[in-house]
């Protein structure tokens, strides 16, 4: 049996030194060029099949393996975040304002580490890799389509046509040593709104003679929380948040204008629909109710991310016999978070896996998107274990 643990823990070293390389020099969604062209070099002198431009940035890499057999997808995003970073790590972002916020750093070193070994046993293998390398996770293009999506779109579940698929995420809500691999829900799906509520501005000493729709959005922006805790049963799960408010121009002029925007989070796609509803609904009567005209955007970004069970399964039992000694989480894990790799699991049975990255002791337990998010890189060595494991024993 082959020791994917030791052959990972062999990886450290060089998925270390390739993860705080992308960490100095981020890049966001779509401009991942540097970043894929690292990537795209890497996997042509293991001797991968390389397909550049897919997505735009993205890149993928094909490993025939000696035996027949299905074909397993294995996906590692790339993107990073438009944050300033506050780390002062020795790695820390070399370009202003952007920042490996998330990890997608660590994923893209995971899965080179992760395609060296799996190379090296191409003639155990009963298959094939598509190894997927992601850009734009975090963000949409200019149509609002993200790099998952995107990728779908250029054919990347085709040619050869991928059977399942497996993605992994460095995750600082949970220790180094902790593993989440559960069944069914684990992400929500995700909506992006956006409200414009026109009224009619004037002098902020006269407001008789106007229609304030700041105090319109302020209604609406309460009225809106009513969603979750009156017509969202207790049982069931979902988020309604106003993250963004803009207006005026000055400290006594009432604006004729007011834009909001914000998310919503679901996991069941009933109860998706009655918010989603009544979302409409509140956004349409409070706005008439203020004498405000309203306009209303809601764009989908994401399904909820679902594991399948019979693969998550397997997932499980690798990890349990490759790693004994960590805590593997098998129950109904989930957060509100989103993720974009939920559109393949849509189409194609997978499981995503969270790798559990904090050590509060040592400060690198900031959460994601924080200005100071960094993780414990203990959990490289795990992912990389974890997903040349699993990989292996999907395709025997």
């Amino acid at each position: 049996m082959i020791d994917f643990l030791k052959e990972a823990e062999g990886e450290f070293d060089t998925a270390r030194a390739n993860r705080r390389d992308l960490h100095a020099h981020p890049e966001l969604g779509f401009k991942e060029i540097r970043t894929a062209g690292l990537v795209a070099k890497e996997l042509e002198s293991l001797g991968i099949e390389v397909t550049k431009g897919v997505a735009q940035t993205g890149v993928i890499g094909l490993l025939e393996g000696a035996k027949p057999g299905p074909t397993l997808l294995l996906r590692f995003d790339m993107d990073a975040l438009p944050i300033v970073e506050e780390t002062g790590a020795e790695y820390a972002s070399q370009i202003n304002g952007v920042m490996h916020g998330c990890g997608h750093d660590g994923h893209t070193a995971v899965g080179l580490s992760v395609a060296r070994i799996l190379t090296s046993h191409k003639d155990e293998i009963s298959g094939t890799i598509k190894f997927c390398f992601q850009p734009s996770e975090e963000s949409n293009n200019a149509d609002g389509i993200g790099g998952n999506e995107l990728m779908i779109k250029e054919g990347v579940l085709d040619s050869p046509k991928v059977d399942m698929c497996l993605a992994m995420h460095v995750w600082n809500e949970k220790p180094v040593g902790w593993l989440g691999i559960a069944k069914g829900p684990v992400m929500a799906g995700a909506e992006q709104f956006k409200i414009k509520l026109t009224g009619k501005g004037g002098h902020g000493a006269l407001p008789e003679v106007t229609v304030d729709p700041i105090t319109a959005a302020a209604t609406l922006v309460t009225a809106l929380q009513t969603i979750v805790s009156r017509n969202v049963a207790p049982l069931e799960t979902a988020v309604v948040s106003v993250t963004m408010i803009h207006a005026g121009t000055a400290y006594n002029v009432i604006p004729s204008e007011v834009f909001l925007e914000g998310t919503i989070r679901t996991f069941n796609p009933l109860v998706r629909e009655k918010v989603l509803k009544r979302f409409e609904e509140i956004v349409k009567n409070v706005s008439h109710a203020m004498a405000c005209q309203p306009e209303l955007i809601l764009h989908k970004l994401t399904p909820a991310l679902i594991n399948n069970d019979r693969i998550t399964e397997k997932v499980q039992h690798t990890a349990a016999r490759l790693l004994p000694g960590l805590e593997l989480d098998t129950q109904a894990y989930i957060t509100m978070g989103a993720e974009d790799m939920a559109f393949m699991h849509e189409m194609i049975p997978g499981c995503f896996i969270f790798v559990g990255s904090a050590n509060k002791e040592r400060g690198l337990d900031y959460g994601h998107h924080h200005p100071k998010f960094d993780f414990d890189e203990q959990a490289l060595s795990t992912g990389v274990a974890l997903m040349t494991a699993a990989a292996f024993d999907l395709l025997k």
